[in-house]
């Protein structure tokens, strides 16, 4: 769609390069949030001490989805990364649906991030510098910061996340070292850790001697896929890359199989460094602290001024995390926004600064929908369990931003974006083969793709499963949001489907530019 619009020209071209692009994908991630929040939930109700298996099988998955995924990026570039894909793989219905399904996701991935962070940011100020502050106004807060700095320019981002993520990793890294050098109380437990069989076995109900509730194996699977949610925002910043043909698919290998083999490892260190035991009490709360998980061995190991250091990583990291996130839900606000059929909607929406050029109409829409997220959860935390006297965080406040907001969202958009990416693959797939756009490799754009879906989808079926028969234990036993999961992504995908059949017959011209509104140089690259 051309306009004379200045404000909508698209985002700012040649930008980032190959080191921004990879520094806001593997950001997204952000290796000391994943590890610090992720890690307690799958070794306490999840797959305990098979929690480094969990992101062993995620590695695997994901890297065999990234190869065919990679493949496509050389030729597609759009602000709306799988939106974009799909719509050219399988058509501007189903890029569509899971453009929603998508958009959906990162907006709740910004809320559940802001969750983390002002809970481990209230406990920090408390146990550092003696200071009570309220969890909800450092999340408001939080909320607010990360709209100024996207309002003005992506740079700026990528420099804050560049220096946070170089010192997360080194101090990850030298705690995972130091562990290894001296080993654990139960020693390398390997075949009870790493062991890709542990990723599927569920905690034993009193395992090690705890009284700790059985745990349900999909939980810290996902929990561990969710962990990476955000590497693929590397096709998103193509349009903003200085080369995407190149940048892309350099960026897109690397976080995801960097961020695997860093996962495994660390996170395998920390079950050795706590022992068999004290992983679950401590992961399940026996500290009032889940973090403590991290906390207690990095100060055993490395003193107790890294202790300090790590938790203002912690902090900023977190932070870091939902700028990321917000980021990329902008981005794919934006992407939607471009291509709706109402004009005075479309021409807001899909907006640019006039001086930065970033899309910061979507990025007001994106912030203001998580305050609301954040408050209905702070004010209604009852309101999303079926069973509120079971729910345990809601008889703690200051429990609910880790307990609930950080938890339950997270899930279901990790299930949303597993149902996006599976989608993806078949769309790889339909691109190379079913329109032939361009020559495919077997291997890559169609073995890959199938192997991956058929991993995620096996992710995906445990999990509904699991839901099917009740949790057993943890703050997402009795959640809402999680029970009618399945229900959620139909209704969505069948919503999406039925909009984007409503726009080709009602707006045929609107409807061919679903999905394609990429960069000035083509809606494709040979």
């Amino acid at each position: 769609m051309s306009t004379n619009n200045e404000s909508q020209k698209g985002l700012r071209k040649g930008a980032i390069g190959l080191t921004a692009v990879l520094f806001m994908a593997v950001a997204n991630a952000a290796p000391i949030t994943a590890m610090s929040f992720n890690v307690p939930i799958g070794a306490g109700y999840g797959n305990g001490l098979g929690v480094p298996a969990g992101f062993l099988f995620a590695t695997i998955v994901l890297s065999i989805f990234a190869i065919g995924f990679s493949a496509m990026a050389k030729h597609i570039t759009t602000a709306g990364a799988f939106y974009g894909f799909i719509s050219h793989g399988l058509g501007q219905v189903w890029g569509m649906a899971a453009g929603l399904l998508a958009t959906i996701a990162y907006i709740l991935f910004e809320g559940t991030l802001i969750g983390g962070f002002a809970f481990f940011a209230a406990n920090t100020l408390s146990s550092m510098a003696g200071i009570e502050v309220n969890w909800l106004i450092i999340a408001i807060g939080g909320m607010i910061l990360i709209w100024v700095l996207t309002y003005f320019d992506i740079t700026v981002a990528a420099a804050v996340l560049g220096v946070t993520l170089v010192a997360e990793v080194l101090l990850l890294l030298a705690f995972g070292i130091s562990v290894l050098t001296k080993g654990g109380p139960d020693g390398f437990m390997f075949s009870e850790t790493v062991s890709l069989a542990n990723a599927f076995t569920g905690l034993e109900a009193n395992a090690y001697g705890t009284t700790v509730a059985a745990g349900t194996a999909a939980l810290g699977i996902f929990f561990a896929f969710w962990s990476w949610i955000g590497f693929e925002t590397t096709a998103a910043y193509g349009e903003e890359s200085k080369d995407p043909k190149r940048v892309v698919p350099r960026a897109t290998m690397i976080a995801v199989v960097g961020l695997g083999l860093f996962y495994t490892f660390v996170s395998w260190m920390v079950v050795v460094a706590n022992g068999r035991k004290a992983t679950v009490e401590v992961s399940t709360y026996s500290t009032g602290n889940p973090i403590d998980l991290w906390l207690i061995p990095v100060t055993d190991n490395l003193g107790s001024l890294t202790t300090s250091f790590y938790r203002v990583l912690l902090v900023i990291g977190s932070f870091a995390c939902a700028l990321a996130f917000h980021n990329a839900a902008s981005r794919y606000v934006f992407a939607l926004g471009r291509e709706l059929p109402f004009a005075g909607v479309r021409n807001r929406l899909s907006s640019t600064h006039p001086k930065h050029q970033s899309p910061a109409v979507a990025s007001t829409v994106v912030t203001v929908i998580n305050i609301v997220m954040v408050l209905l959860f702070a004010t209604f935390s009852t309101a999303w369990t079926s069973d509120p006297a079971e729910a345990g965080a809601t008889s703690d406040p200051s429990l609910i931003p880790y307990g609930v907001i950080y938890t339950v969202p997270s899930l279901v958009g990790t299930a949303f974006i597993l149902v996006v990416q599976v989608i993806c693959s078949f769309a790889v797939i339909g691109y190379f083969w079913g329109k032939k756009k361009h020559k495919g490799n077997v291997l890559t754009t169609l073995v890959a793709p199938l192997v991956g879906a058929a991993g995620m989808i096996y992710a995906l079926t445990l999990l509904f499963g699991a839901v099917g028969s009740g949790f057993a234990a943890g703050y997402q036993s009795n959640s809402l949001m999680v029970k009618y999961l399945p229900y959620e992504i139909a209704g969505t995908l069948i919503f999406g489907l039925l909009y984007a059949l409503w726009v080709k017959s009602k707006h045929p011209e609107i409807y061919e530019e679903i999905g394609r509104t990429t960069m000035e140089e083509a809606h494709e690259r040979a």
